[in-house]
């Protein structure tokens, strides 16, 4: 490529990137050739590209976009964005007009929902309108949501299903074992160190127990702020709730809040179910979930409290404080997620946070792919602290 070509590539790209009101003055025109005469000499494909961003970008900062109201135009507007961009560029610009163009009533049309690129932003939008929507949108409103959900459990039940049985495997390993629990192959490996010479043997100073059945059981309670800044950490939540409870060493319980207690663990074989069952948005009431969840605790020692908020207390903090202290104290172990999400750093009380992390609670963001990892750390009672700094 000439350096004549790759200035005119620059350009292009800039004006794609401006839109049709960047100021061209000085810009030498393009002498591409066989390109439809334009500014910029733009062929067909860069020119479809550009209709399509200023339908959505174009315009003054006060004006919203130029798609209208019109369904049929919508639709081929959708079927343009997946035509010219890649599929993350089309989920951004779907998550964009949404935003910029107010189009929350076009998500109540079933044959727009049919034309949208299932991701966990649009799964969230739809979960938020779900109250709204018609009964003849409500069921393609489901198959949208469940593909999203489908994806994300292809992709994180695994690594969860194998971290927690490893982490189990660990934590019931017997070290007392009477003597017709003893795993001598395990043991004789673990003592090879140990052998005696003269004596011509191994003298174990370890004995490895092959474990007692039902030793392995938690109970892992997570307690989900459904306020609508947590609307992405709800979607992982019940995925990952749904993993769990297909797990037998696991009991696991999923508790969501506004100012509201719910307990949806009875959906937690169906996690579309499950999601259309809450409700994004409204206050927080962290104090009363506590409240809530304490009368469910029945052995401390071996729950697991995941509090999952970004710690907006709309209640008394510090009656919040005082009640999460005690369930501290009774032996539970407790990690406080401020989102459950792929998205850069969240935002948060973090007077709050300080306070909870001054108790010795572990808060932080908790990316999915790293909730495996949390979850096999919290079953052998790890410092989770230094795991996640």
């Amino acid at each position: 490529m000439s350096y004549r070509e790759m200035i005119d590539e620059k350009l292009k790209k800039w004006r794609l990137i401006l839109g049709k009101d960047a100021d061209t003055e000085g810009v030498p025109k393009l002498d591409l050739e066989d390109a439809p005469q334009s500014d910029f000499g733009f062929n067909e494909q860069e020119q479809g590209m550009d209709e399509t961003l200023e339908a959505l970008y174009g315009g003054d900062a006060d004006r919203k976009g130029g798609l209208g109201k019109s369904t049929p135009f919508m639709n081929r507007w959708l079927g343009d964005i997946r035509k010219y961009f890649p599929t993350p560029m089309v989920q951004v610009m779907q998550r964009d007009a949404l935003e910029r163009l107010d189009l929350n009533q076009m998500l109540l049309q079933p044959e727009l929902l049919e034309s949208l690129q299932p991701d966990i932003h649009l799964a969230t939008t739809i979960l938020s309108l779900n109250k709204a929507m018609p009964d003849q949108t409500r069921e393609t409103a489901r198959l949208v949501v469940r593909k999203v959900v489908e994806e994300l459990e292809k992709k994180l039940n695994q690594p969860l299903r194998e971290a927690i049985r490893g982490a189990l495997s660990r934590a019931v390993r017997n070290r007392h074992p009477r003597r017709n629990e003893i795993d001598w192959d395990k043991t004789i490996r673990a003592n090879l160190k140990h052998y005696q010479t003269d004596l011509q043997t191994i003298i174990p100073e370890t004995l490895v127990g092959r474990g007692r059945r039902g030793q392995s059981l938690r109970h892992v309670i997570l307690l989900v702020d459904e306020s609508g800044s947590m609307s992405t950490s709800v979607v992982y939540a019940s995925v990952f709730g749904a993993v769990m409870a297909s797990l037998r060493a696991i009991k696991t319980q999923m508790v969501v809040f506004d100012t509201e207690v719910v307990d949806l663990t009875a959906h937690l074989n169906d996690p579309v179910e499950l999601l259309f069952c809450t409700q994004l948005g409204g206050g927080t009431d962290i104090t009363k979930a506590l409240h809530f969840t304490e009368g469910v605790i029945s052995n401390p020692s071996d729950t697991i409290l995941i509090l999952i908020s970004d710690l907006f207390e709309g209640g008394n903090s510090e009656i919040m404080f005082d009640k999460m202290l005690e369930i501290k104290e009774s032996g539970v172990t407790i990690i406080i997620l401020l989102a459950l999400s792929d998205e850069g750093k969240p935002v948060y009380d973090k007077h709050n946070a300080a306070r909870f992390a001054a108790m010795n609670l572990p808060v932080f963001a908790c990316t999915p792919d790293k909730f495996s990892e949390l979850m096999a750390a919290a079953i052998n009672r790890q410092d989770l602290s230094a795991i996640y700094k």
